[in-house]
């Protein structure tokens, strides 16, 4: 019947679930389980015994919250991570409505948590703001290079909600969701001026705050005092580098630290990389920090595999956020960082951020359990030009060579 009509997209197959989940990742994510568990017990039992009168009291606790953080990420790994793209809205209007009622807790000091201290809203907000933006990205790519529907409404609701969390203050948190952002959106494709003019107006914001506030006062000048000499840094950082030095190369032995006796504030919380150093000394630190790099690894190894760009989108934006607390937590012990004040990933004690993290891996692991080309498009490669190297390498050319064969067929003399 005449030539046949040329098609410029190929319909691609549909995401299916092949029951596989990525195993070097949940083997990796177990042993960091089990390793938390065991030094949070080492660093919190003369701790938990003074506080709360019962040596076991945060380790139970773990264990409790740890059961409720699996039993989120079993139900959300096999659940089709689409759905969010239904959820996201009303999950970020609960997030905004519990980071406004944490303002109004009584007492002095930071106002970071509800029911005592046990809910931190702003744990919540860092993984909503991680799905609303993935879902809003790449709902919006075909559109990130007009300033107009790229980078001002990306500014306001970063600038909403990290103003939220400032307003605790939990200054920490707030950086981590405004670099979120910005790592999303350069790999939803967005400008590069753009990006820069982000960029630019974060580090203004950042010497704002540490100049004209007393908390970031409180946390940069001691900071920058350390980077000159160690001996003039913070308390906190003293006493962490006095634990890390005492660890040696092999660390005292486990359970023997005598820093979390006596000089380290809150071991089984923000000080308890110092006591894995004491303990386990350098080789059990740096296996610790490979260990959590070799898991950033697999997560961008699941999101170059992902079927579609929004699993690409939600497996970077989380495993960079679960690295990067990892990263600033570490950092702050030796004295890199200006105290933030992020928990250590599944190490650190703390029902919200163990739960949180769960539910962060329970997304990425269904994503890991989805496979096929997804429905990518010629100018949906084009809008996202600046993860063209991070995923689907080999999949852009079965695209090419499977076009290349319809032309072939195409030219073929018909009957």
């Amino acid at each position: 019947m005449g030539t046949g009509t040329f098609v410029n997209e190929r319909p691609l197959n549909r995401p299916r679930f092949t029951g596989g989940f990525d195993m070097p990742l949940l083997v990796a994510l177990a042993i960091l389980i089990v390793f938390g568990l065991v030094m949070l017990f080492s660093a919190s039992y003369d701790f938990s015994g003074k506080v709360y009168g019962d040596p076991m009291y945060m380790f139970n606790r773990q264990l409790m919250w740890l059961g409720v953080g699996m039993v989120i990420f079993t139900i959300l790994a096999f659940s089709d991570y689409h759905y969010w793209r239904k959820l996201v809205v009303p999950a970020m209007v609960v997030s905004v409505i519990l980071l406004i009622a944490v303002l109004f807790v009584e007492g002095e000091g930071p106002k970071r948590g509800l029911f005592n201290g046990s809910v931190q809203p702003s744990e919540l907000a860092k993984l909503v703001s991680v799905l609303y933006l993935g879902v809003w990205l790449n709902a919006k790519k075909q559109d990130l290079q007009d300033v107009s529907f790229g980078l001002i409404p990306l500014g306001v609701i970063l600038g909403f909600v990290g103003g939220l969390i400032g307003l605790e203050p939990d200054f920490s948190a707030a950086v981590t969701i405004l670099i979120l952002g910005g790592l999303l959106f350069f790999l939803a494709g967005g400008d590069i001026k753009q990006i820069s003019i982000l960029l630019v107006v974060a580090i203004i914001a950042a010497v704002l705050v540490s100049v004209f506030t007393a908390t970031g006062r409180d946390r940069m000048i001691p900071f920058i005092a350390g980077l000159k000499n160690p001996l003039d840094s913070s308390d906190h950082v003293r006493a962490s580098l006095g634990a890390i030095a005492n660890g040696g190369w092999f660390g005292t032995g486990l359970g023997l630290s005598r820093s979390k006796y006596l000089q380290l504030p809150l071991p089984p919380r923000d000080s308890i990389f110092a006591v894995i150093a004491e303990e386990l000394g350098l080789v059990g630190s740096i296996a610790l920090i490979a260990l959590y790099g070799f898991i950033f690894w697999r997560g961008f190894v699941v999101a170059r595999r992902a079927p579609d760009m929004l699993g690409t989108l939600l497996a970077s934006g989380l495993v960079t956020w679960i690295a990067f607390e990892a990263l600033s937590n570490i950092a702050v012990m030796v004295g890199l960082m200006p105290f933030t004040g992020n928990s250590l990933p599944f190490v650190s004690s703390g029902g919200s951020n163990l739960v949180i993290m769960l539910s962060a891996f329970g997304m990425v692991s269904n994503i890991s359990r989805q496979t096929g080309e997804g429905t990518i498009t010629d100018e949906e490669w084009r809008s996202y030009s600046a993860v063209a190297n991070l995923r689907w390498g080999d999949g852009r050319r079965s695209v090419s060579r499977a076009r290349r064969t319809q032309r072939a067929d195409q030219s073929k003399p018909r009957l």
